[in-house]
């Protein structure tokens, strides 16, 4: 009888060896969801202090998950937020460097100066001989720009200068003969108007040509280096005018000429 009791008190007995990891199972998850909430929260610093005090209780003897170094500098995230902003302060304020042009040194200010002189020296001679209206001058950053319309040097759709303007080209030719010679760059242009002949597939060919042709008459002065000089042609996509008039068409049918300034290597 006493063995039958001792059993059937046994088999009464339930048994709770479930509970221990049960209950572990639920720390975590506990942990977890505090651990995610606060890494949601906008300060870091309570962050941190809870990922501080769980890797205490729960990993505690080792190196637990929470105990890597902070990867916000300065633990706040007020202080991350001012770095972060003075960083993109620094940057803007970096841009705004790049876009403003340098100081001029003093030999750039000379050279300058002396594209000034070769501009008076090219204004004079238009206004000696009444040319106001066919030849203009301009001087910008890319250097002295001398610009010779179309109704002075070509009949329409021609790429070869008119006898009768040929002396301009010799002209202009004197007028680039200087103590320091520098690089000169002929571009030609035309209008809007569509040409395709035997001679031009294009306005391309027709600009490209102007430019040859005037650069070769220039050059018949022996005093020019022929090895300074270069040719574009922009064909009808520079226009200084509008194409919608004959005025502006005029405009636009034009020869430039770009005298360059030294460049940074010729003052050294």
């Amino acid at each position: 009888m006493s063995k039958r009791r001792k059993k059937k008190k046994g088999e009464e007995h339930i048994n709770e060896s479930w509970l221990l990891p049960y209950s572990d199972l639920l720390t975590l998850l506990v942990a977890l969801f505090i651990v995610l909430f606060a890494g949601s929260s906008v300060d870091m610093q309570k962050f941190y202090s809870l990922s501080n005090a769980f890797s205490n209780e729960l990993m505690s003897g080792g190196t637990g998950f929470f105990q890597y170094p902070n990867p916000v500098p300065g633990g706040t995230s007020s202080s991350s937020n001012k770095k972060d902003k003075e960083q993109n302060e620094g940057d803007e304020q970096g841009q705004i460097k790049e876009e403003v042009p340098p100081e001029q040194t003093e030999e750039q200010k000379a050279e300058h100066e002396r594209l000034e002189e070769i501009q008076g020296r090219v204004n004079s001679y238009i206004e000696e001989n009444g040319l106001g209206e066919q030849l203009d001058t301009s001087l910008t950053v890319e250097g002295l720009s001398v610009r010779i319309r179309d109704n002075v040097l070509f009949d329409s759709g021609v790429a070869e200068v008119r006898s009768e303007n040929i002396d301009i080209a010799n002209e202009i030719s004197k007028l680039l003969e200087m103590d320091v010679p520098r690089s000169v760059i002929v571009s030609g242009h035309t209008d809007n108007v569509p040409i395709k002949n035997a001679r031009f597939d294009s306005n391309w060919e027709l600009s490209v040509m102007r430019a040859v042709n005037f650069m070769k008459l220039m050059l018949q002065n022996v005093n020019l280096n022929p090895e300074l000089f270069s040719a574009k042609g922009y064909g009808e996509f520079q226009p200084i005018a509008a194409n919608d008039t004959a005025e502006g068409r005029a405009q636009n049918r034009r020869v430039e000429i770009l005298i360059l300034p030294r460049s940074d290597d010729t003052f050294q």
